[in-house]
Order: C-alpha cells, then sequence, then structure tokens
C-alpha cells in the first residue's frame, strides 16, 4: 500500500511539473501553418529547422520553406543569412494574415539549395493556396519602377497575369536593369506573398523577388512604349479594352453609409465594405441588404463595384464604436461606423459638402458631410456648431492608405446626416471676449471713482503708448519685408518686437537648415523656455521661434500671441524673400537648362564693354548653333531633345573656365563670354574646346546622339564696338562656319 501511494505521487509530481513547463515546441512547419488564428494567437512556442527563400538586408521580412509548407518569421536585423541557408528557428506563434513566427533566435545551420518553385497561376495566388511558398509565374510586365521601402530604393513591378495584376517586390535598386522590361514576357520566381488591410482582408496577390537573376525575359516587346505615336489625350480611350472574367459575388449587412447615385457602406461584425452602386432608389441607414457585385480593389482598400443592392425589412442599425484618434490611423477600422469626439476649431461650407476640422489628442481630422444632389434647389444652412466646442461626431472612417504596417495614417469622418455631430460641451465662458466684456465693465466702475481715476488715466496712457510703440515697429517690419533689407536683419528685429511684446524675455529664432538669429541666452536651462514652429504655407516647416522667460511665472495667453504674432511676421519674410529670389533667378536664367539667358547675357555683355573701356581691354564672344538639332527633335520627340539641350549645356560648361560665361539664346543657339581673354588666339582656343567636346556622343532615353556645332567667334573691339555689333559679329562667324560645313 505504502509504494502505490509513493508511485501515484510522483505521478502527480510529473503531471503538475509538466504544466508548470508548458506545452511543447511546434516542431514543423505544417503544424505552424495548420495553425487557427484562435491558435495562432496562444504565442504558442516554436523550434523548427527550414529553408531560408526570401532574406532582405536592413528589415525584419524572412521567408522559410520546408517540404510542401512555408511561412513568414518575424527575424530581427542582426540575424544575418541568405537564400539557400539551412536554419533552425526558435520563437512564438503568433496571429496574422496567416500564423507567423516571432524569432527569437535564427541559427544558420549551412548553406544547401533552395526548394523548386512551383508554378503558379494568378487565381491560386488571390485565394492564398501557395501563400509563402517558392513559385514561379509567367506575366507580362505592366509597369516597373523603383520606389522606397523603408530607408531603402527597392524595384516595384506591376506584372499583367491571366486573370489580374500581381504586385512583385525585387530586392534590387539598379535603375539600369527595369530599363527596356515595359510589356516584356517574363518568368519570375519569388516567394508567393498577400496584400491585405488592417482587418486582415485579402486586397492583392505579390512576389517577394530575391534578386534580378530570379526573373528571365521570354520575350521583349517588339517597340519601345517612348517609340509610339504621340496619342491626343481626348482620344486615349481609343485603346482601352478590358476583358473582365472577375464573378459576381453577393453579400450580406447593414447599411451604415448611403450616398445616392455614388456609394453605400455594408458592415457586418467587424467587416465592412465599400460598395460602388449608380442606384439613387431609397435605402435606409441601418436596414439589412444583400448586395450584389464585382469585388474590386481602389487605392489598396477592399470594394465591391457595380452593386445592385436588394433592402429587407429588417431594421437592425449597427451600434457606433468609440474610438481614440490614434486607433483611426490605420486601416484596422477603415469603413466601420465609428464614434470619436474632439474640439471644433474650424468650419467650412462648400457646394458639395460641409467639414467640419476637429482637433483630438492634439492631433487633427475633418469629419464631413456631403450634401445629397438636390439640383437647382437652395440647400439648408450649415449646421453651426460654436467654435471651441468639444463634439461627438458619428461615421463612416476613411483613410489615405490601406497599408497596416503604416502609423499615422490621415482619415477623415464620413457622416450620414448633419446630426451626426453633436455639441458635448460648449466653449469655456473663461475666453478672451468675455475677458475683455468683464474688464470693461471694471473700467466703467472705477472712472466713477474718483480717487482712481488718474491711475486708470495713467494706465491706460501707458497700454496706448506700448500698442503704438509695437505697432511702429510692426509697420516698419512689413515695410522692410516688401524692401530689400537683408533677411537675417529683418528676423532680428521680429525677434526684438516679441521681446518687447514679452517684457524685455530673451527672444531667438531658429531657422530650419539655417541660422540661429536674436537673443539666445548662454544658459537656458533655469529657464522657462516656450516656443512656436515657424508654419509654411506649404510644405515643412521653416524654423522656430523660442523665448525665455522666469522660471517661476505662470504660462499665460500673451506668451504664445507674442510668439504667434512672430511667427506669423517671420513666415511672411522667409516665404516673401524665397518668392523674389525664386522670380529673379527665373527672370536670369534659361528654366530649361538652368543657365543664363539672352537678358542676362546681354546685361553682362554691356557691363564688360563698360569695364573694357574703362580698362581698355579686349574681350571674347562665341556663338555656338547646334547642327541638324530639329532632326533629333523629329526622330525622338521634344522630350528627348529637351534632356539633349540640358547635356549639351553641361558639356558645354566644363570647357569653359571659371570667370568665363554660359548662355542660352533660345532654341538651339548658345553663347559664352570670355571676359578674361588676352588675344584672339586664346578665344579661338576656347572655342575649339567647345566644338570638340561634341566628338563623343550623347545617351539620352535610350538613345545615342551624335551631335555637332558650328561655332563662331568675336573679339572687341576689333569686331565690334558695341553690344549688337559683337553679337552680329560673332553669329556671322558662326554662319560662316556652318556654311564651310555644308
Amino acid at each position: 500500500m505504502k509504494r502505490l501511494v509513493s508511485i501515484f505521487a510522483i505521478l502527480v509530481g510529473w503531471t503538475l511539473a509538466a504544466s508548470a513547463a508548458g506545452p511543447a515546441p511546434l516542431a514543423t512547419l505544417r503544424a505552424i501553418h495548420d495553425l487557427t488564428h484562435a491558435e495562432a494567437g496562444k504565442n504558442l512556442p516554436v523550434t523548427f529547422e527550414a529553408t531560408v527563400t526570401y532574406r532582405r538586408a536592413g528589415e525584419t521580412t524572412l521567408f522559410v520553406q520546408d517540404g510542401g509548407a512555408a511561412i513568414y518569421v518575424w527575424a530581427k536585423e542582426e540575424f544575418k543569412m541568405n537564400p539557400g541557408d539551412r536554419v533552425l528557428v526558435r520563437g512564438k506563434a503568433q496571429d496574422s494574415f496567416r500564423p507567423i513566427v516571432v524569432a527569437d533566435d535564427v541559427t544558420v545551420l549551412g548553406h544547401g539549395s533552395l526548394p523548386a518553385p512551383v508554378p503558379a497561376t494568378f487565381d491560386q495566388l488571390i485565394h492564398s493556396e501557395l501563400d509563402c511558398m517558392r513559385v514561379t509565374v509567367r506575366a507580362q510586365v505592366y509597369s516597373a519602377d523603383l520606389v522606397k521601402s523603408g530607408y531603402w530604393l527597392t524595384t516595384h513591378m506591376r506584372l499583367l497575369a491571366n486573370g489580374g495584376i500581381i504586385e512583385a517586390y525585387i530586392n534590387s535598386s539598379d535603375s539600369k536593369l527595369i530599363a527596356g522590361l515595359l510589356d516584356a514576357d517574363v518568368e519570375v520566381t519569388g516567394v508567393a506573398t498577400a496584400r491585405f488591410d488592417g482587418k486582415m482582408q485579402h486586397t492583392g496577390a505579390g512576389l517577394a523577388v530575391p534578386s534580378f537573376s530570379d526573373m528571365r525575359i521570354l520575350k521583349r516587346s517588339e517597340r519601345s512604349p517612348w517609340s509610339l505615336p504621340v496619342s491626343p489625350m481626348g482620344d486615349i480611350l481609343n485603346a482601352y479594352h478590358v476583358n473582365i472574367l472577375s464573378q459576381r459575388v453577393r453579400v450580406h449587412g447593414t447599411i451604415t453609409y448611403y450616398q445616392p447615385g455614388s456609394a453605400l457602406v455594408l458592415q457586418n461584425g467587424s467587416k465592412s465594405l465599400w460598395v460602388m452602386t449608380t442606384i439613387e432608389e431609397p435605402l435606409r441607414v441601418g436596414s439589412q441588404a444583400d448586395v450584389s457585385g464585382f469585388p474590386d480593389v481602389h487605392d489598396g482598400f477592399l470594394a465591391l463595384a457595380g452593386g445592385e443592392v436588394r433592402q429587407t425589412a429588417v431594421y437592425a442599425p449597427v451600434a457606433p464604436r468609440s474610438v481614440s484618434w490614434s486607433q483611426l490611423t490605420s486601416s484596422r477600422n477603415v469603413f466601420d461606423l465609428v464614434k470619436i469626439e474632439g474640439q471644433v476649431v474650424s468650419e467650412v461650407r462648400e457646394s458639395s459638402q460641409d467639414e467640419y476640422v476637429l482637433v483630438s489628442g492634439g492631433h487633427m481630422f475633418s469629419a464631413i458631410y456631403r450634401h445629397p444632389q438636390a439640383g437647382d434647389l437652395q440647400l439648408p444652412p450649415q449646421k453651426q456648431i460654436p467654435l471651441g466646442s468639444r463634439v461627438g461626431v458619428t461615421g463612416i472612417c476613411i483613410l489615405e492608405n490601406s497599408n497596416p504596417f503604416d502609423h499615422e495614417v490621415p482619415f477623415s469622418i464620413l457622416m450620414r446626416t448633419p446630426d451626426d455631430i453633436t455639441v458635448v460641451a460648449r466653449p469655456s465662458p473663461i475666453n478672451v471676449r468675455n475677458l475683455i466684456l468683464m474688464v470693461g465693465l471694471l473700467l466703467t466702475g472705477l472712472i466713477g471713482l474718483g480717487f482712481r481715476s488718474w491711475a486708470l488715466e495713467r494706465r491706460i496712457r501707458r497700454h496706448t503708448a506700448a500698442l503704438a510703440t509695437l505697432e511702429r515697429q510692426r509697420s516698419r517690419i512689413l515695410e522692410d519685408i516688401n524692401g530689400s533689407r537683408p533677411l537675417a536683419e529683418i528676423l532680428e528685429e521680429i525677434m526684438q518686437l516679441v521681446s518687447l511684446k514679452l517684457k524685455g524675455a530673451p527672444c531667438w529664432c531658429q531657422i530650419a537648415d539655417g541660422a540661429r538669429l536674436g537673443n539666445c541666452p548662454e544658459k537656458t536651462a533655469a529657464l522657462r523656455v516656450i516656443q512656436e514652429e515657424i508654419p509654411a504655407r506649404s510644405g515643412p516647416s521653416l524654423g522656430t521661434i523660442l523665448a525665455a522667460l522666469e522660471p517661476l511665472g505662470k504660462p499665460a495667453a500673451d506668451d504664445a500671441e507674442a510668439l504667434s504674432m512672430g511667427a506669423e511676421l517671420a513666415t511672411l519674410a522667409i516665404e516673401t524673400r524665397r518668392l523674389y529670389s525664386d522670380l529673379r533667378h527665373r527672370s536670369e536664367f534659361d528654366l530649361l537648362t538652368d543657365i543664363l539667358n539672352r537678358f542676362s547675357l546681354e546685361t553682362r555683355l554691356d557691363a564688360q564693354i563698360d569695364e573694357a573701356r574703362q580698362q581698355a581691354g579686349i574681350f571674347g564672344l562665341i556663338y555656338i548653333d547646334l547642327d541638324k538639332f530639329k532632326q533629333v527633335n523629329d526622330l525622338y520627340g521634344h522630350q528627348t531633345g529637351d534632356l539633349y539641350l540640358q547635356e549639351v549645356a553641361l558639356r558645354m560648361k566644363r570647357q569653359l573656365r571659371s570667370a568665363d560665361l554660359l548662355a542660352r539664346l533660345g532654341g538651339d543657339e548658345f553663347a559664352a563670354l570670355v571676359p578674361a581673354a588676352r588675344n584672339r588666339a586664346e578665344v579661338e582656343e576656347i572655342a575649339q574646346r567647345l566644338e570638340r567636346c561634341f566628338d563623343e556622343p550623347f545617351e539620352v532615353e535610350g538613345h545615342v546622339l551624335h551631335g555637332s556645332a558650328s561655332v563662331g567667334i568675336a573679339l572687341y573691339p576689333e569686331d565690334g564696338a558695341t553690344r549688337d555689333s559683337v553679337l552680329n559679329a560673332a553669329d556671322a562667324a558662326m554662319y560662316e562656319a556652318k556654311h564651310s560645313k555644308r
């Protein structure tokens, strides 16, 4: 009996130890691949061997395969491996579009051969039948471009297969390998991947290709796309031809949004679908409906095209889900009926929609109500929301980007009715307007008190004088902005104005990619530093304005107002000066070749003639005319002609000395001003260099162009004593040289 008790105790101990140790690691890819979404979400341990089929340096993407099973592995950048390596992976399973593995450790066991690729069709890829497997696809190159993936450039190819488009990403940034691939028949070997959104909905088929060596060109296109005849823009539909083989599908859900003649949104549980439809019959938001149409993907979002709707009698409205700004910035809630709170900062009425701009958690988004098509009927007035009110907005979440791995993607809320925006809390009564009214009442009361009248009068005079001083200085700054005063001095004067408004507090600005201007204390750690961004009307910030205040002082509204005023003036000063610089550059330089234009050359010729008269000196002018340039435009098109002119200008500039000037007079005519010339032979030597620089052919847009030029020179004052006479003499010499060639 004692022996049985002992054995029982040992068995119980083993059982408890085994349960404490947790489940045994999954040891095969097949076992991981067959996990359900619920099982994969339990983070089960895995330990398995497999062969690397795709790995990109600098990323966490890793695909492995073993036998007839393959899987995606999230592996740290420091794990170094290459396709064909046999690896031992330890980690945990995780749920995603399909079960994946998050690797804790990857050990390279050796190097072998890659698994044989499986021939794959578009239908197999779009149904994810070969997900993560090494496959071979035959298709036609629809487009080929270099795109940015993270911090690196990669090749993105859209392959037109029998059935649809396959997105292929090739681990290469060599633009030369892309040339000539358009419309070619190719055979591509890579790892089958799926494109999906934040709801893990399948939105397309893809291939992860290790290198261009995994692509074989079966047949190149018979003609380059750049040799096609130019089509009138209004006639391009003459070349349109599509064979639509997509099958009609039927879905069921609750109508959460309806725009007659345009679109509706159908929601069923956690799934939502944008339906494009032309129907205009009355549909009730909240009713359940069946929709028939054709599956489609627009801008990466799953959609249904050609929607036909049959509304049922069941009314079961979907309750909007309360969300935060951060939850809506990925595609996990795309097209869902949601509710979010924010503060109204502006409202805009347009003929097609009403838009409210809101702030939530320090971030902006828009709530939009699209007007129904009312013909000539006058629109009802926009629902007025007091600015500063906290509101609740209900509607459909729409985004600009469906990639589930991108964060902080801009979004908007599409409201169904004007009542989808409701006031939660009105603006606080403590605002600038009410404070002014209270101060006015207080001042009125103080005026009635005789013994306070003198103090009140003095205070008003002081305040008025300060405002007058600020306004005079502000007016002077505005005049300087429109004048020729240096930008740095204007910005320093703006900093002085802000400092004056902040009662003498040190103030300075840091210009983006530029200088620090103003009064910046050496030690700011013991001070309370406030700052305001200098906004640009478009594009990135222009810089920052900062001020150092007493550490014990309380934040005041005047502090932010002063910085905001300075930021507005700084924006005006910087952008006005940049606009002036840009206009001046455009007036002096040729926009195509970025060298001097005819106006600039004539101005410099006049100045050079004046200097030569003062010094009794000489200078040279070289006139250059390209030979047979019209044939380049006629044979290869004006775009190739423009690129050829840019290459010509660049090559000729390299032949000149630092003091020499090159200008484009118009068309295919150029001129070079040689101010530091001692004799005619020196100018002729430079002219010969310009003529010989055309000996080497030009490579433009895949074409090899053999160019040449006719050159003529003139010497001041020997060949002409005025600007026009020097130009005419050089022009005549050039035409004589051109005639001699002929």
